[in-house]
């Protein structure tokens, strides 16, 4: 069984990544949806820079920019844009029950990038927590837009990518490395998108949005990505993968506390049946 470390690497990525898109409803209620995109990216590919640079990173090899690309399309562009977009259209609670579908998308890509095979209990735990998670979706009966639910389902098949293809990638570059290099790579066309669809005042930009720019820049762009692909490159990512069954319900807790949605005993029990097919999935993983 892998150590313990690389769980915990992974369950500190997956609590960073749950206040993701409660940040994001926020922010998005002050910035227009394509500049938080690129703004969260431009600021998080500045600091990316600056760490290659301190800490004197040698240039990746030319085989390793295909990758970087899919990293970059996966995590700090592809994800980042359609979940603002589908946050126009749904809430913060609802978008973040497809993080379910999150681990099988990103399994299913790493098994075609080469990833060791699970065996059939690992699959029968996955799919069992996905289940519960989907159920628990449709008993909360939201009736929002079928838009922002496909928004969401497309956000989660390019991130799984990113996960899979930068877990891969951070066998060879390191974890921080990965990220810092992908958002480098991207930071020409981000930051002058960024220019470009900046508002012409900010007056009326309320403080939270400020706050919640500064959190997915940071947090979701940058320093959970050092944890996350830590621990699915050292606990393999079908594996670690599954951690992320419980981010729609650390994500409620985050909307319940910051946008005032309700946690209700359903939400709390259904929490409670995903960890146990998490724990399930951990010990046949392999």
């Amino acid at each position: 069984m892998k150590n313990g470390g690389s769980w915990l690497s992974g369950f500190i990525g997956m609590l960073i990544f749950s206040g993701s898109l409660p940040a994001t409803r926020i922010a998005v209620a002050g910035f227009d949806p394509l500049f938080l995109t690129v703004a969260r990216a431009s600021i998080a590919g500045i600091l990316g820079i600056l760490l290659l640079l301190v800490f004197r990173q040698k240039f990746p090899e030319r085989g390793d920019f295909i990758s970087l690309a899919l990293v970059s399309c996966g995590v700090v562009v592809g994800y980042p844009l359609l979940s603002a977009l589908a946050l126009e259209h749904i809430t913060a609670a609802h978008s973040s029950l497809f993080a379910a579908l999150l681990p099988l998308a990103t399994t299913m890509f790493g098994l075609m990038r080469g990833e060791s095979r699970p065996r059939l209990p690992f699959w029968a735990f996955s799919i069992a927590g996905s289940a519960i998670v989907g159920v628990f979706a449709l008993s909360r009966g939201t009736g929002e837009s079928n838009a922002g639910d496909l928004l969401m389902l497309a956000a989660v098949a390019v991130c799984g990518l990113g996960y899979a293809e930068g877990a891969r990638l951070t066998r060879k570059l390191g974890g921080w490395q990965v990220i810092s290099w992908a958002l480098a790579l991207s930071l020409p066309v981000t930051l002058l998108l960024a220019l470009a669809r900046m508002p012409n005042s900010f007056d009326g930009v309320r403080p939270s949005a400020w706050w919640g720019l500064f959190y997915v820049s940071i947090f979701s762009m940058l320093l959970g990505f050092v944890f996350w692909y830590q621990g699915l490159a050292k606990g393999g990512i079908a594996a670690v993968g599954q951690l992320q069954l419980l981010q729609p319900f650390f994500a409620l807790l985050l909307a319940s506390f910051l946008l005032h949605e309700p946690v209700s005993a359903t939400m709390l029990a259904s929490a409670a049946a995903t960890a146990i097919c998490v724990a399930g999935a951990r010990r046949y993983a392999f």
